[in-house]
């Protein structure tokens, strides 16, 4: 299960609204979506959770580019809405980097539920390209883990947050009620 919201700090405060993210498909999108959540260009941060198994981070500072924190790459790699987080910058790769690993790819038939029998007999690659697949994203966290340090949450209480990370996020900024209010 997923919850994904918008925090918006203002002048009051902050202000919470959940989000769909259905129609977003890149982060410039959920970037756009963010700003759209402020129109003064205060910070807005979009907190994404899927239960147990990662939180992302994604804050955005009037035109600036955004800042991001994966709690796990592994994790959110196998997700849509982690997809969109993981960008090549962020997992230090060059963009089209993801071309290279179509290319490994031995797409010999075998991929529509034939045998592979003949590659294994031939020493074939098999498994291998998905265990290459796998090393490009790494286990655990990954992004900016100072993106919240001038907000009161340091570096090392992001990086140890699990379960309801969202909650704790809020609770922090002081904006747990606000948060709860669109849960």
């Amino acid at each position: 299960m997923y919850f994904a919201a918008l925090l918006a700090r203002t002048e009051d405060g902050w202000e919470a609204s959940d989000t769909e993210l259905d129609d977003v498909e890149t982060l410039s999108d959920l970037a756009d979506l963010a700003r759209e959540a402020s129109p003064d260009e205060d910070t807005v941060l979009v907190l994404i959770e899927q239960e147990d198994a990662w939180f992302g981070v994604v804050r955005v500072d009037g035109e600036e580019d955004p800042r991001i924190y994966v709690s796990d790459a592994a994790a959110a790699a196998r997700s849509s809405y982690g997809e969109i987080l993981l960008t090549d910058e962020l997992l230090g790769r060059d963009p089209g980097d993801d071309g290279d690993d179509l290319d490994a790819l031995d797409l010999d038939g075998t991929e529509d539920g034939e045998s592979g029998d003949e590659d294994d007999e031939e020493g074939g690659d098999g498994g291998d390209t998905a265990a290459a697949t796998g090393e490009a994203v790494p286990h655990g966290p990954v992004g900016d883990a100072e993106v919240l340090d001038d907000l009161g949450v340091s570096e090392k209480e992001l990086r140890s947050m699990s379960g309801d990370a969202v909650g704790e996020i809020a609770e922090a900024l002081g904006a747990f009620e606000v948060l709860e209010t669109v849960r």
